[in-house]
């Protein structure tokens, strides 16, 4: 992992203001905290990681980010709109409007095609682009009318990814996009994320706890025990296609 340097943020407006993000699971009569007073921002254009191993609380974030999980208690805000003040109808809609979802496993409609997979968000969203445009960002131009069972896993992925941005969101929340995939293809599918965030300009925030991806984002965020734990913001980013491990 490169050395740790300035993590002072960019010049750039916030895209969320987390402050005093608490997560209690209630099991039985045990309390788990996922999560113990974490603050986070994340801003227009940046790619962010956040690293961490297993149960270090990094998908709680994420979903409460993304507007899949409420927090105990802290604020969150998206742009000038306080989520933690939303209820589930509106929440349904800025998931809808604002965000795309990358998760570790592609959950795909096998009866349908890639452009058909990706068409499910662009029917619904205000501004989509194209299905085949999507794809094409993805390097998928030439596999728009195979179905999922044609596709390898790296493919598929792409396709999720492509129906993650099809709807022009202004986050894109990825959860272990690789974790399911071996060395070539994970790059591959860390290429057409890196793209997103190049091209149309997305905050992007991976999940992962591979070190070596941390490498290819603006800033690096480590958590441990529901908690940041580090931060770090890379001098030099290291291109998807240059990773190893």
């Amino acid at each position: 992992m490169p050395a740790p340097v300035d993590a002072s943020p960019p010049a750039t407006a916030a895209v969320f203001q987390a402050r005093g993000i608490t997560k209690t699971y209630h099991v039985g009569e045990i309390d788990i905290q996922a999560l113990r007073g974490v603050d986070l921002d994340l801003f227009e254009n940046e790619f962010i990681v956040l690293l961490g191993p297993s149960g270090s609380g990094k998908s709680t974030l994420l979903n409460i980010l993304g507007g899949l999980d409420v927090s105990t208690s802290g604020t969150v805000r998206y742009k000038d709109h306080d989520l933690t003040r939303y209820d589930e109808a509106a929440l349904t809609r800025y998931r809808r409007d604002h965000v795309g979802f990358v998760f570790q496993f592609y959950n795909l409609i096998p009866s349908l095609t890639a452009r058909e997979n990706v068409a499910l968000v662009t029917d619904i969203a205000r501004d989509p682009m194209p299905p085949t445009e999507a794809l094409k960002l993805v390097n998928l131009g030439d596999r728009m009318d195979h179905f999922p069972s044609q596709l390898s896993g790296g493919e598929q992925q792409r396709v999720a990814i492509a129906r993650a941005v099809a709807k022009r969101p202004q986050v894109l929340l990825c959860d272990e996009p690789t974790g399911a995939l071996d060395v070539h293809t994970g790059i591959v599918v860390l290429e057409a994320i890196e793209r997103v965030n190049r091209e149309l300009g997305t905050a992007t925030a991976v999940i992962t706890h591979n070190a070596v991806i941390a490498s290819m984002a603006d800033r690096v965020i480590a958590l441990s025990d529901g908690r940041i734990a580090s931060e770090h913001r890379n001098e030099t980013k290291t291109p998807a296609k240059e990773l190893e491990w």
